[in-house]
């Protein structure tokens, strides 16, 4: 890999930042983001990457690539559970397995906005199609996850239909993460140039500074969730960083078959690698509420996000920069 590629990475203020999060808790430092806070900021990143996306989407306007690329999208998110579950179900049960699958089907809307912060960085920038595939994304493995434990599990199966149809509704659809960054994006499409103008100083002007502030509360909440995978042996780490080098090399050779652009190649893998700690988390608690939350969470949010902001962005990037050219 291109050692300038991980440099620029490793040396960027969000990383660096994330760093100082987990360092904080190594030496048990009580630096502490107040949730109210934490919150804000999860919710501006969501706001301000839809807003850009929809302006961008406003510039280049709808066209036949675009919404292929944004169909295979969704069939990714559909079909990563699937084979993700089939691995997981060697070592756990139904729920279990599900829920996880679940978790690595769907996206971390943060690598993605990390990801972009990596490429404005080198001065490149990518379609404002991919954060309506990123929105898109999010959803379907929710539903997969749910059906997989109502197919499989023997006691979901005689559980009431009708309540569980509409908390599937509710998380897939009406989300707050997917609601707001899918309404951002509408609303920057729509208003074009003029809308981004007026939220420009806000939206983008403290972007990095944002991140950086939120990344570094994810820093002290991964490493503390570090010890909750202690007891569960060797192979959920080793699944936690072998999926999203999987789920990469099938997001670059389905990229590579659309003839995407090289960046929105990179942001394409990026998704697919990525794996959700807040929307499905909080879709499995309610819907499959047999899963371990230690398990899933912690996979996700200590070991995947991680890998995925430190080492897998720049190894994204250069897999990109050698196929591409």
């Amino acid at each position: 890999m291109d050692t300038s590629l991980l440099a620029a990475n490793l040396l960027s203020p969000p990383i660096l930042f994330f760093a100082l999060g987990a360092f904080a808790v190594g030496v048990g430092s009580d630096l502490e983001i107040p949730t109210p806070i934490a919150k804000f900021l999860s919710l501006y990143l969501l706001f301000a990457i839809g807003m850009h996306g929809g302006h961008a989407l406003h510039e280049s306007g709808l066209h036949t690539s675009v919404l292929v690329t944004l169909l295979a999208a969704v069939v990714t998110a559909f079909v990563v559970p699937l084979y993700s579950f089939a691995i997981l179900r060697w070592k756990l049960d139904v729920h279990n397995a599900a829920a996880i699958a679940a978790t690595y089907g769907s996206i971390s809307a943060v690598t993605f906005v990390t990801a972009g912060a990596f490429l404005a960085s080198q001065g490149r920038t990518f379609g404002g199609h991919m954060v309506a595939a990123m929105a898109l994304m999010e959803s379907p493995a929710i539903v997969v996850g749910v059906l997989l434990v109502r197919w499989l599990a023997p006691a979901a199966r005689e559980a009431p239909r009708a309540a569980l149809g509409r908390h599937l509704v509710r998380e897939a659809c009406f989300n707050g993460s997917v609601l707001l960054i899918l309404g951002s994006l509408v609303i920057g499409f729509v208003t074009g140039t003029p809308g981004w103008n007026a939220v420009s100083p806000f939206a983008d002007g403290i972007f990095k500074g944002m991140l950086s502030f939120f990344l570094l509360d994810m820093g002290l909440v991964a490493a503390r969730r570090l010890s909750d995978l202690r007891s569960a042996g060797a192979f959920l780490p080793a699944f936690a960083l072998g999926a999203p080098l999987v789920n990469a090399a099938v997001g670059l050779a389905l990229a590579r078959l659309l003839s995407l652009p090289a960046t929105d190649a990179f942001m394409f893998t990026v998704l697919c690698a990525s794996a959700s700690y807040i929307a499905v988390p909080a879709a499995m608690r309610l819907a499959v509420p047999e899963a371990n939350p230690s398990l899933y969470v912690s996979m996700s949010l200590a070991v995947t996000f991680p890998f995925n902001i430190v080492i897998g962005i720049p190894l994204y990037a250069f897999l990109v920069r050698i196929w591409w050219g």
